[in-house]
């Protein structure tokens, strides 16, 4: 294993450290967590032990690699704790008091779905209104410099407008908020699975998306404007309104207390992820595959129909909206921000002898895919080590948006491919440049339109529109283009690059076999389609979800066989390279996720003894205050969860007592902040009485044991834990496989798991990060690092 320093993450402001793990299959390591260190990183040497690594190059470079897990992020506590408070509260509410609680439910899906809408009404109307400024200017430049000479000022203002207003985005996305970037789809994976990720559905992170996509689109850079952006938002919102209050404004409105935890927070997002896919691409049905596919690890029924009531009311929302902005209130044709157009043309069906050609095109998606995927993990990981400071950051983002307009100008300057005017009503930025009067550039119309309408051009403008050599110069310089852009510190997605990608080089397919066979049936759009599924299916490797939503975006369900063989075709050749775009940017930044099958081979060899950690920090029912804060200020034990347990026996190191529940950190604190002391009940002294109440004010951002005031008097009472201790905590035999712990937790979503003897005794605890370290690779099954970075 390399020397692996500080690395950059998705948020590097939050250096919560997460310990408790050892490596398996060694001898066992005590429960504890890592240092951090400025300019060594600690890595788990072969030993189990704490190792420092100093770093054997420039400060300026960060040596990085995949094989590492980070200690810094926790898990979600998707099981619910049915201590005693818990079920008090559940016999009071009864069952009118339940039904006005799924009501809740349905009413916060509402506004999620509206709120979404909202937020891509505006997202789109700016942009638009960014992009007609932009060309009126540019276009006015142009028009004076070609008649007069000096073109080349007009790339000059070209390249300066595009990387000044890039500049702007990226400046928030770097110095405000660093977990904006990107389309934000890997991060809400991560939370969907369990793994809580710094700031990812905070208000503030919403702002800076929203204007950072408006920025970076504006631009003129590769991106889009839709899906990724528009999935992170919603589920930014769904979290935000599910908890009646905005710890980032400070305030709180007192309503849907109840749903103050994770377990009901994480149904909610999956929404709110679902109702963004449906206000993108008016695909309410891909909007809940989507969720069900990429996400959630839980799924039933009343999940289900609350998801997809969230996902039809972003479309009504943003359908209504946009059309009173349209001056045409009440005609909802406007389903999504995205709409492909409908496949009606006879010479745009498919005849059963097209089939294996779309396996090709799938087969080709797969290749391209696979080698974007190759290029864009190289230069992630060439950022990581050399562009991670933020004023590095900026400076990349300005530069891709002077080098992108750069490359536009001159592909438009070097092709002769002029379209008469006025045969496409596609058209909405005609460029004249050099071509005759009543002419437009047709290199310069798919630049300045905005990718999905130049997706709409290539799927639906007739034949002999293109230049094949127009065609094919744009895909070669944009397929380098939306390489290079994707990782920026912009706020951008992938979807709609890809589908233009994937659509131009589809339509050049398809201009081919038309020249060929001079029939009919090759219809060049219907090629562009086929080859926009599997651009897309081959980069981020959806395949139900995305085969949906594609037939909702184009209106058109006779084209569900060939989309959905081309995106299978297209997952299975890029699998074998490489993985998935999401995937990728999940390892390159050590979370510990648990993907749906564990790894292989692990159900033979691999034990709960193996895996766990050991030993054990275990609490008494009773236990001393002084003794409690002493173990929480520890550093190096900072862990979550903590067993509850009988009098340990008496010159037993094998186990801890016999189990009799489980409390969290985060329960002590708040009992330690309230002074839940036996004593104070005593005495009938307030505070002592806790209620749920108590702990969901205190949720999600429980304060540090460190803000906890306790005096010397105080440090002699006594906690009793067993009211607030979950009883019934989920246990394993120390003989139980690795494949039996990983789907335990992979269907519960737990965060602890007690490893008990055959006499109920504690003698060890598996955590999140004790099942992510294993991965299956090309040299078998792998046990990766922990670092604490």
């Amino acid at each position: 294993m390399s020397n692996v320093l500080k690395k950059i993450s998705w948020s590097s402001r939050d250096h919560n450290g997460h310990g408790g793990e050892r490596s398996p299959l060694l001898p066992p390591r005590p429960q504890g967590s890592l240092e951090t260190v400025e300019e060594a990183a600690e890595v788990i040497n072969q030993d189990g032990n704490i190792q420092n690594v100093q770093p054997p190059c420039s400060p300026k470079e960060i040596p990085h690699t995949e094989n590492l897990l980070s200690l810094k992020y926790e898990s979600l506590d998707y099981d619910n704790c049915e201590n005693q408070l818990f079920l008090e509260e559940e016999r009071k509410i009864g069952p009118r008091g339940f039904r006005l609680v799924e009501i809740s439910r349905w009413f916060i899906c509402l506004l999620i779905g509206i709120f979404t809408a909202l937020i891509a009404c505006i997202i789109d109307i700016i942009i638009e209104k960014f992009a007609d400024l932009k060309y009126f200017v540019l276009k006015g430049k142009i028009d004076a410099f070609a008649l007069g000479g000096g073109l080349s000022v007009s790339l000059v203002i070209w390249a300066a407008m595009n990387a000044g207003i890039v500049m702007l985005g990226s400046i928030l996305v770097a110095f405000v908020e660093p977990i904006a970037a990107g389309s934000g789809v890997p991060q809400i994976k991560c939370y969907l699975n369990g793994v809580k990720i710094p700031h990812v559905v905070r208000l503030k992170t919403l702002l800076v998306k929203v204007l950072g996509v408006i920025f970076s689109v504006s631009g003129g850079l590769a991106v889009e404007r839709f899906e990724g952006p528009m999935i992170h938002s919603g589920a930014v919102i769904a979290a935000g309104v599910s908890q009646g209050r905005s710890t980032t404004l400070k305030r709180d409105f007192k309503i849907f207390e109840y749903f103050r935890r994770d377990t009901e927070k994480r149904d909610f997002v999956a929404a709110g992820a679902a109702a963004g896919v449906s206000a993108a691409f008016g695909a309410p049905v891909g909007g809940v595959l989507f969720s069900l596919e990429e996400g959630a690890s839980f799924w039933n029924q009343y999940l289900t129909w609350r998801i997809f009531f969230a996902s039809v009311i972003s479309t009504f929302t943003l359908n209504f909206v946009l059309s009173g902005y349209h001056s045409q209130f009440g005609q909802l044709a406007n389903p999504g921000l995205i709409n492909f157009g409908r496949f009606e043309d006879k010479n745009e069906a498919y005849t059963w002898f097209e089939i294996p050609l779309f396996l090709i095109i799938g087969a080709i998606g797969g290749l391209s895919g696979a080698l974007f995927n190759t290029i864009n993990y190289w230069l992630t990981m060439f950022r990581i080590r050399y562009v991670h400071r933020p004023l590095l950051q900026v400076l990349e983002a300005m530069l891709v948006a002077a080098v992108t307009a750069t490359v536009s100008f001159l592909m438009i300057y070097f092709t002769d491919d002029c379209q008469p005017l006025g045969e496409d009503n596609v058209v909405d930025y005609p460029l004249q440049f050099f071509c005759k009067d009543g002419e437009y550039n047709s290199m310069a119309t798919t630049l300045f339109n905005t990718p999905e309408k130049s997706v709409r051009s290539l799927f639906h403008d007739s034949p002999g529109s293109y230049n094949p050599t127009t065609v094919g110069l744009f895909c070669f310089s944009y397929f380098l283009l939306a390489c290079w852009t994707y990782g920026l510190s912009v706020s951008s997605g992938i979807f709609i690059p890809s589908l233009l990608l994937g659509a131009a080089w589809g339509r050049l397919i398809g201009i081919l076999l038309s020249n060929i066979s001079q029939a009919d049936w090759a219809d060049p759009g219907k090629y562009a389609l086929m080859g926009a599924a599997a651009q897309l299916g081959g980069v981020v490797r959806m395949t139900l979800s995305l085969t949906v939503i594609i037939m909702e975006a184009t209106g058109n369900v006779a084209y569900g066989l060939p989309i959905m063989l081309v995106l299978m075709t297209a997952k299975w050749i890029g699998d074998f390279f490489i993985e998935g775009l999401y995937d990728i940017h999940i390892k390159l930044q050590s979370v510990p996720f648990l993907d749906w099958e564990p790894p292989a081979t692990s159900n033979s060899h691999i034990a709960s003894s193996d895996v766990m950690s050991h030993p054990v920090v275990c609490f008494q029912r009773i236990e001393k205050v002084g003794h409690v804060v002493d173990l929480l200020s520890d550093a190096t034990c900072n862990h979550n969860g903590f067993p509850v347990v009988d009098e340990q026996v008496e010159g037993r190191s094998d186990h801890f007592g016999k189990l009799r529940g489980i409390i969290l950190r985060s329960q002590i604190i708040v009992l330690l902040k309230h002074k839940a002391f036996v004593e104070r009940g005593k005495y009938g002294m307030p505070g002592y009485r806790l209620t749920l109440k108590d702990f969901r004010d205190a949720y999600p951002r429980f304060p540090p044991i460190q803000s906890i005031h306790v005096s010397q008097e105080e440090r002699e009472c006594t906690m009793d834990l067993t009211p607030f201790m979950n009883p019934a905590p989920y246990s394993i035999p120390q003989d139980a496989s690795l494949n039996r712990i990983f789907r335990l937790f992979r269907a519960l979503g737990l965060r602890h798991l007690v490893v008990c003897n055959s006499e109920n005794h504690v003698v060890g605890l598996v955590t999140r990060k004790d099942l992510a370290r294993y991965r299956w690779s090309e040299h078998g099954l792998e046990e990766l690092l922990l670092a604490q970075a």
